[in-house]
């Protein structure tokens, strides 16, 4: 038989990826700075207020409240009425230094034996249904409101848009796992106000068909995706009503509470650990970093169609407790033989992980929303404050988790022919 499959995603506008945008943000300005800082950000926003919390070990200072706002200002909360502005929002910073247990053990050691410094599980998981190797559902749902916010910011087209919103697609698949159709399209979107609901509800049904849909299928989206948008297709467009209220004024807002948004959008599995505003010292996120550099370059290499990577690390120890691997039986290899490979091609000591991803450059603000998986990996210019308040630039490479850098040593190895 035939079922359905959904995932979500959520705008930079949301109040959660407002929380991660600020706190990786001041991440990267500590990194840009000092590379070997250590931090553990949580931000948290409310009406009108912004607190920012963690532990930090760096050699540098950042201004917080100008960080926070730049975020802010590049979102587009620049408007009274959203009750939360760039400008006059209170801002509350209380870090504090990082605990000196944690920072003895990354002391008299060589680079190469630095050990994880808590326990966690991380996976990784990639799929051959797109492009980039991540679930379609999810891929669609990034791109209908990265498109929406183009939109809002372009100012032309659905001038009413505010910018907190939230995406959610199910796909019908067929019982071999082959997208039949886009079954649903749901879309809560703030918005202006207007002169009626019945009003407000024909306008934005007719423009997410007539004017966001047709846009995302011409620049996103490949043709045998495309022709997945069907007669049959629903559109569940504020379906509750209006949404003008949103926000941070709408919703308290908290880091690290999108993390199936941020991964694989609940297929696969999630090891439970966020992470913005963690430096890539924490293995949740450097772990998890890995384990999808894994899953993607096996998938890739035509080692199986779909796999998952579970990694676990124990605190105290360089090197990973374990390494699972699940190809749900699109391989023909075994499982145990590929994991075996997997632990021979890659070395996933933290700080082996932290060069061979480059972890520790300033790249973090782009991970923030729109998904930390299946985005392109590219070289930019960024620029940053110093503890002085004068600006430095740094060149640096983003996402490079998602690089087919290991496809040929991966076919040399499984004897895979090109």
């Amino acid at each position: 038989m035939s079922y359905l499959f959904t995932s979500e995603s959520v705008s930079e506008g949301h109040p959660d990826k407002i929380s991660d945008q600020i706190s990786d943000a001041i991440l990267d300005h500590f990194l840009a700075n000092d590379s070997s800082s250590r931090t553990a950000i949580e931000t948290l926003v409310t009406t009108g207020q912004i607190i920012i919390a963690g532990e930090v070990h760096s050699k540098t200072f950042v201004n917080i409240q100008k960080i926070a706002r730049n975020i802010l200002r590049k979102i587009g909360y620049t408007r009274n009425e959203y009750k939360f502005h760039a400008d006059s929002c209170g801002i509350l910073s209380s870090i504090q230094e990082q605990s000196p247990d944690l920072v003895k053990g990354f002391q008299n050691l060589r680079k190469e034996d630095i050990k994880s410094v808590d326990q966690c599980i991380v996976f990784g998981y990639a799929i051959k249904e797109t492009n980039n190797y991540i679930p379609l559902s999810l891929e669609i749902c990034h791109h209908l409101l990265k498109e929406l916010s183009f939109i809002r910011k372009e100012g032309i087209a659905m001038t009413y848009l505010r910018p907190d919103a939230k995406s959610q697609i199910t796909i019908e698949y067929s019982p071999y796992n082959i997208p039949i159709r886009i079954h649903t399209v749901g879309l809560s979107i703030q918005h202006d106000e207007f002169d009626t609901q019945e009003k407000m509800n024909k306008k934005m049904i007719f423009d997410v068909k007539n004017i966001l849909i047709p846009r995302v299928i011409q620049n996103f989206l490949s043709k045998n995706i495309k022709n997945l948008f069907t007669h049959r297709t629903k559109y569940r467009v504020n379906s509750t009503g209006r949404f003008i209220i949103g926000g941070p004024h709408g919703d308290t807002g908290l880091t690290g509470r999108k993390i199936i948004v941020d991964t694989y959008g609940g297929k696969g599995s999630h090891g439970g650990g966020s992470f913005s505003g963690k430096d890539p010292s924490k293995m949740d996120r450097s772990g998890a970093y890995a384990a999808r550099h894994i899953a993607k370059n096996i998938v890739a290499a035509g080692v199986s169609d779909e796999l998952l990577v579970q990694i676990s690390y124990a605190a105290g120890y360089s090197n990973p407790i374990n390494v699972f691997v699940n190809t749900y039986g699109t391989s023909s290899m075994s499982n145990e033989f590929i994991t075996s490979n997997i632990k021979k091609i890659f070395d996933l000591r933290p700080y082996d992980i932290e060069q061979r991803l480059k972890l520790r450059h300033p790249m973090y603000e782009e991970t923030s929303v729109y998904g930390h998986m299946g985005r392109i990996p590219k070289k930019v210019s960024k620029f940053f404050w110093d503890d002085k308040g004068n600006q430095i630039r740094k060149d640096v490479e983003l996402f490079t988790w998602e690089k087919l850098d290991y496809i040929p040593i991966i076919q040399d190895i499984f004897k895979l022919k090109n």
